[in-house]
């Protein structure tokens, strides 16, 4: 399991070519625009409910996938950390941190409250642009799987360090504190029936 900091939607697509290898994202409030063109094969849509989600992403583990999560649960373009969900920390005995850093000359590839299905195509619409992929050390996170150790303790370690590497501040800010502060609802995409 590779866990990453979130710059943008395209995270795991450098993830995938900086691995050489395909990888199976896993993603919260993903459009279906974005699900389509995917340039990384199916997405795997999280649900926000923490059985269903734990469950997805083990069924992957179990079958041989490399799978790419962005525990922030959204993206910031700021240099600093959301607080990482802890679940990824329940579920492997090994994780990958990695740090990514996405530099713009012009256009920034997240938005709050507009179309997420366009931030990819504002991404790439910068006239001069960088991601930095590093892979930091695996993080043995058995303590966490066995409960020896709060999920919460192993997510917060990973966030650290994380931060440490890209010399980002790390906070306890939630994605949906990032929304309310932005755009004024809680960040959940809502399809035309009311239905999440």
């Amino acid at each position: 399991m590779y866990v990453c900091n979130h710059r943008t939607l395209i995270d795991p697509v450098y993830v995938s070519i900086a691995l050489d290898r395909p990888v199976r994202a896993v993603s919260y409030s993903l459009s279906r625009l974005s699900e389509l063109i995917s340039p990384i094969g199916a997405t795997v849509r999280l649900a926000r409910d923490r059985a269903h989600d734990g469950a997805a992403m083990a069924r992957l583990l179990d079958e041989g996938a490399h799978v790419v999560v962005c525990p922030e649960g959204t993206t910031c373009r700021e240099p600093y950390l959301l607080r990482f969900s802890p679940l990824f920390a329940e579920l492997s005995d090994g994780v990958v941190p990695v740090a990514l850093a996405a530099e713009t000359a012009m256009f920034y590839g997240t938005t709050a409250g507009g179309w997420k299905s366009m931030d990819a195509l504002y991404y790439m619409a910068n006239p001069r642009m960088c991601y930095t992929v590093q892979f930091l050390e695996r993080v043995d996170t058995t303590a966490a799987r066995e409960r020896r150790m709060p999920s919460t303790d192993m997510a917060n370690l990973v966030q650290r360090k994380m931060g440490d590497a890209l010399g980002y501040g790390c906070t306890m800010l939630t994605r949906k504190d990032k929304y309310l502060m932005l755009a004024g609802n809680d960040g959940v995409v809502r399809r035309g029936d009311g239905a999440k």
